[in-house]
């Protein structure tokens, strides 16, 4: 087997005992393992590539395929980006009581992170360039980290870092500091969940390469003065935008230029005025939440055809008109949810054609009072169906037999046949049941 050209550290494990080398003795030793061919490679801890060589006697000789081969010394992980991370959990803390994270899988990435090894593209979370040896993603989602984030916190001398995932942690109620605009290669930045408090820094409209960006889940962090417009007007290249619960106050009609959105979730942010149509007709948009927006108005435009929506959120607002029936050109949409807006007119047999339905919510809303259409039973892949309190009047079983993937069902408070609303409630019991 050929000498491998790419190997820049060495770590020799013999019966227990321990030792780095970059020694010509050390390279005889690699070049006579791997010509036994016991090679064996190691992506078990994200992007990272460890290459482990044993001979017969079970010897071991573990590195990593980050940087050109260099006979001197040289570490993997560049030492700046070492004492960042470590002083950087010198500033917070590993306390599981206070942990805000909801996923099961969470645990302390840090705690494995050790001052003794130099090499940091090995600890948890951590990802290093395979040329440069940089730190270009760290994620410590769910970590159970707690302290305070300040701006000369070390973590923002990360400056090679295109990820960063420090969602699901508590920051005590701290404000992000103006330091994060210091990462400006950063692609993916998500804070969700992270009980930070108070304005949003004007230096996030620095992070220009950004593709996507979370800062859902933190109630009492604003984007006020300045406004959304002025943070993300730079940011022309997100594809994702989850802000819900983020106290927003304003119209959002930046928005609409913003041709690679993908993603946008506002989802109770206080959301004020009308909401632009033209935000609907994004060409790649395939999700989109503004529920729970009670002071957001706004109407269904015209769908073009081949439209990418994939779910459409707009329960709780101010929406109000008619259905389009150009609907029927999301052809696409797996879930609808329009409950306890402002719609009136009548049901359109057009939602008949959304065929990849899955959940359907149509509840509260003024539509003219009449029977329920047999349209209901052509989608055949409903899971969830709510029209509570919709006018609806007749018989409920014809249609429903087709419905045979329903596991939630709610059709109360409409003028059904006392026979029909009697058996809807056995249907309903029953699908709970199910569920």
């Amino acid at each position: 087997m050929p000498f491998h050209p790419i190997i820049s550290f060495l770590h020799i494990k013999l019966e227990g005992q321990k030792a780095k080398t970059s020694s010509p003795l050390g390279l005889k030793v690699m070049h006579e393992f791997m010509n036994k061919e016991h090679i064996l490679m190691d992506n078990s801890v994200g992007h990272k590539s460890r290459l482990m060589v044993r001979d017969q006697d079970s010897r071991e000789v573990v590195y990593s395929t980050c940087g050109p081969f260099n006979t001197q010394h040289n570490p993997l992980c560049h030492q700046d980006d070492s004492f960042a991370l470590l002083h950087f959990t010198q500033s917070i803390s590993i306390i599981k009581s206070v942990s805000i994270s909801v996923d099961p899988s969470a645990y302390p990435k840090v705690a494995s992170w050790n001052a003794s090894s130099s090499d940091c593209c090995l600890w948890d979370g951590v990802t290093c360039d395979d040329n440069t040896c940089r730190v270009i993603s760290l994620d410590l989602s769910s970590s159970f980290l707690s302290g305070f984030i300040n701006t000369s916190n070390t973590l923002f001398r990360l400056v090679h870092l295109q990820t960063l995932n420090l969602a699901g942690n508590y920051f005590n109620k701290s404000q992000i500091p103006s330091a994060i605009g210091l990462l400006s290669r950063l692609t993916y930045l998500n804070l969700s969940n992270t009980e930070f408090t108070g304005q949003i820094p004007l230096e996030f409209s620095n992070l220009t390469k950004l593709n996507s960006l979370d800062l859902s889940r933190n109630y009492f962090l604003e984007i006020l003065k300045p406004g959304l417009a002025s943070l993300v007007q730079n940011l022309t290249d997100l594809k994702q935008l989850h802000l819900s619960q983020v106290n927003i106050s304003s119209p959002v009609h930046v928005l609409a230029n913003f041709s690679s959105l993908t993603s946008l979730l506002l989802e109770n942010c206080q959301l004020q005025g009308e909401f632009s149509a033209c935000i609907f007709k994004l060409p790649n948009l395939q999700f989109l939440s503004v529920q729970y927006n009670t002071n957001l108005s706004g109407y269904l435009p015209g769908f073009f055809r081949r439209s990418p929506l994939k779910e459409l959120r707009l329960a709780g607002t101010n929406f109000s008109g008619e259905m389009p029936n150009s609907i029927r050109y999301l052809e696409s949409l797996n879930h609808l949810d329009i409950s306890y807006c402002n719609f009136s007119g009548s049901m359109l047999s057009s939602i008949s054609n959304l065929s990849q339905l899955l959940h359907l919510e149509l509840s509260g809303n003024n539509f003219s009072a009449g029977s329920i259409s047999s349209w209901i039973g052509n989608l055949t892949q409903l899971e969830r169906l709510y029209m509570r309190s919709t006018q609806l009047t007749g018989r409920i079983l014809s249609w429903l037999m087709n419905l045979t993937q329903l596991t939630l069902l709610d059709l109360s408070e409409n003028n059904f046949s006392a026979r029909s609303s009697r058996l809807g409630l056995v249907i309903l019991h029953i699908l709970k049941d199910c569920a």
